[in-house]
């Protein structure tokens, strides 16, 4: 008999992404969206990347609402939740983002416990097992960042206290659910559709010569599609039960993404720029650019982390973080062409 997955935020990078995988492994899937209009952008997608939509369906509900949760779990035997709400304009409103976030997962897992759903798995981020601003401390699944550092902007900050809302709901009222959490990394690899870029942004703004000094900020690469594949393994292997798992592979500063463009998109990685700006200059111009202040704690600072776990109990084995990210410019450039990208 043929499983059911649960797929919130259907529109989503690493929902498709999901999705796709899923499918192309037997499952039937359903994914959530919060338009019916969307319900074509998905199935486009999934089509685009080769899954078969024979056996993908809809559930109208919304992760601010608590309507529609009870029909879109019901018959499911397996939960990935992707979605995370986009909070509101300023990214500097922690509320705008962090009772979305919270409230909308405990939504979905409410929903998943009254169905008697077998194992639910959160997409969470590696940043929730950071400590502050350690530099000598590798960070493992047992580390928790505090949500009042201020180096974490709002975004981050609904991650940690969703996931921490997460398993103490599932501790003491998750019954025979199983919970699982995967924290990515900054996820790129091929976009699905140009509506929701999300991190893909830097590699769009970087194909297009922005900005045009590469400022020293570096990032945990994973691959969309090793992520999509690291969640079902997260819904399947027996051990994963009641885990954490930081999914990320090779860590990449800017510069070097800019070189993986320029080396693998030949002359249509022209606009990529190769300059760099140093650290303590970039710092000392922050009060004239700040679209770069959320930043300041990550300028010139290689956070290190490790996904040992993930390797060990997963079997989760990321590809390159170069080829990632030319597969990311090359799946841009096929979809809006190269006076965008």
């Amino acid at each position: 008999m043929t499983e059911t997955v649960l797929v919130t935020g259907g529109t989503g990078f690493v929902a498709g992404w999901c999705i796709v995988a899923l499918l192309n492994r037997g499952y039937a899937v359903r994914t959530t969206i919060r338009s019916r209009a969307k319900e074509l952008a998905v199935r486009q997608a999934v089509a685009r990347a080769g899954g078969p939509a024979d056996r993908l369906g809809f559930a109208m509900a919304d992760l601010t609402a608590g309507d529609g949760w009870d029909e879109a779990m019901a018959g499911c035997d397996y939960v990935l939740h992707v979605a995370s709400p986009l909070g509101g304009a300023d990214p500097a409103d922690r509320n705008a983002f962090v009772a979305p976030a919270r409230d909308g997962t405990l939504r979905v897992l409410r929903a998943a416990v009254r169905a008697g759903v077998r194992r639910v798995v959160m997409t969470s981020a590696a940043a929730t097992a950071r400590p502050p601003l350690r530099l000598d401390v590798v960070s493992d699944e047992t580390m928790w960042a505090d949500p009042d550092d201020p180096q974490f902007d709002a975004y981050r900050v609904s991650k940690i206290l969703a996931e921490r809302a997460a398993w103490d709901f599932m501790r003491q009222e998750g019954g025979t659910t199983e919970f699982a959490t995967v924290l990515p990394g900054a996820v790129f690899g091929p976009i699905l559709s140009v509506e929701t870029l999300g991190s893909v942004r830097i590699i769009e703004g970087l194909t297009q010569g922005r900005p045009p000094i590469i400022p020293p900020l570096g990032f945990w690469v994973v691959d969309v599609r090793d992520l999509a594949d690291a969640h079902i393994r997260a819904m399947t292997v027996p051990e994963a039960a009641g885990q954490r798992f930081i999914a990320a592979g090779d860590f990449l500063w800017m510069a070097d993404i800019a070189r993986a463009l320029r080396a693998g998109l030949g002359a249509r990685g022209g606009k990529v720029p190769t300059r760099t700006l140093p650290a303590f200059l970039l710092r000392l111009l922050l009060p004239f650019l700040p679209q770069f202040r959320p930043l300041a704690p990550m300028l010139g600072r290689k956070f290190r982390l490790t996904s040992d776990k993930a390797r060990r109990v997963l079997g989760f084995a990321p590809r390159p973080g170069p080829i990632t990210v030319v597969d990311c410019a090359e799946s841009l450039m096929a979809m809006t062409g190269p006076a965008r990208a």
